[in-house]
């Protein structure tokens, strides 16, 4: 991965972590007000997506960089990613 590309992801994973960082304070603001528990639930649920989809991303970094390792060989960078998703998900 290039350096600008690292970059680039850098910069987009703490977009969208801000995003949920918000949509949490955002949470947090309607239980104090007494909101209803559906419409709470439903913020819930997107700020989880939200989340999850940041970690999506951090993933797919990790089995990049074990894929563009050139000093592996494709059964080491297979088992590498294969370790990856074992840990993580």
């Amino acid at each position: 991965m290039t350096e600008l590309t690292q970059l680039q992801h850098r910069d987009s994973l703490l977009k969208r972590l801000a995003r949920v960082e918000g949509q949490v304070r955002g949470i947090q603001a309607m239980i104090k007000r007494g909101d209803e528990c559906e419409s709470i639930a439903q913020q819930f649920s997107a700020a989880r997506k939200a989340l999850d989809k940041a970690y999506q991303e951090m993933l797919i970094c990790l089995a990049e960089e074990a894929i563009l390792t050139p000093d592996h060989s494709n059964q080491e960078k297979l088992a590498q990613v294969r370790a990856i998703f074992t840990k993580y998900t």
